[in-house]
């Protein structure tokens, strides 16, 4: 049994849904684990996780859009405002969604679908550097 672990700093805009899947590829493919599974965890409670389709953008749009409806910015709504607006909103948008995968890994490479992608979620109103830890558990080939 191996195992495989690394820290990625990702730079964030306000709001995005910024795709990460060839970081995280690249890294699992340059290790000597051929069968396992892929951990990928954020070490943040207003940031999370996704796995989604990637060859339209509008999907983004409209989960952005979604998420927006769901959990308004509104005041007048929570207790917790400590860092503005946009602060508990945040916090229950990561709770929505997930803040840990999991991703199959055989012959060296992630076993997503055809149009499955890996995104990290800013759920602030401003940029971000966030941490993500991944860790591939499995056997060398």
């Amino acid at each position: 049994m191996h195992i495989a672990q690394t820290r990625l700093s990702i730079g964030t805009a306000p709001r995005e849904i910024k795709e990460i899947t060839a970081e995280v590829a690249s890294w699992a493919e340059r290790q000597a684990i051929s069968v396992g599974l892929l951990t990928i965890y954020i070490r943040h409670t207003s940031a999370s996780l996704l796995i989604q389709e990637n060859a339209s953008p509008d999907v983004r749009h409209d989960l952005d859009a979604f998420l927006a409806r769901v959990v308004p910015e509104d005041t007048a709504r929570y207790r917790h405002n400590d860092e503005g607006p946009d602060d508990m909103p945040a916090h229950i948008k990561s709770m929505l969604t997930q803040t840990q995968l999991s991703i199959p890994v055989s012959e060296g490479r992630l076993l997503l679908g055809t149009w499955q992608g890996i995104f990290l979620l800013e759920h602030r109103a401003s940029p971000h550097c966030r941490e993500v830890i991944l860790t591939l558990v499995g056997e060398g080939g």
